[in-house]
C-alpha cells in the first residue's frame, strides 16, 4: 500500500509504527496533497464491491495517473454510463481488494449537472 500510495498519489511518508504500536496493528502515516491518510496491517478485504473512496484530479493530469495505475499493473474496473456533462474518471482496486475512483469534475459541477433534467 506504501508503494501504492506513492507511485499513485506522491504520497509522502511521515510516520511508521515499525512495530512500536500505539494502535492496534503497524500503521503508517502519509499525507497527499493536504490530505493524511492513514493505513494500518491487516487481512485483505475478503470480496470486492462498488464501496469506494474518490479523489480528484484535474483533467490536464487525468492521462498522467491512468499511466501510474496501468504502471502497478493494477485491476482497471470498467467505469459506470456517465450522463452527458459529468467528467473523466477511471476506477481502481488496491492490493487488498479496496476500490478507488480518480475523477476529474468536482463536487459543485456533479450537483449542477444532477440538478439539470435530462
Amino acid at each position: 500500500m506504501a508503494h501504492f500510495l506513492s507511485i499513485i498519489f506522491d504520497a509522502e511518508e511521515v510516520y511508521n509504527s515499525a512495530g512500536e504500536n500505539f494502535s492496534i496493528s503497524d500503521e503508517k502515516f502519509f499525507i497527499v496533497g493536504d490530505t493524511w491518510i492513514a493505513i494500518m496491517k491487516g487481512e485483505p478485504l475478503s470480496e470486492r464491491s462498488y464501496n469506494h473512496i474518490a479523489f480528484k484530479v484535474s483533467d490536464s493530469e487525468f492521462d498522467e495517473y491512468v499511466s501510474r495505475v496501468k504502471q502497478l499493473g493494477l485491476e482497471v474496473k470498467p467505469g459506470r454510463d456517465r450522463v452527458n456533462g459529468e467528467s473523466q474518471s477511471i476506477y481502481f482496486y488496491d492490493y487488498d481488494n479496496h476500490l478507488f475512483e480518480l475523477h476529474t469534475g468536482t463536487l459543485q459541477d456533479r450537483l449542477l449537472r444532477y440538478s439539470k433534467k435530462q
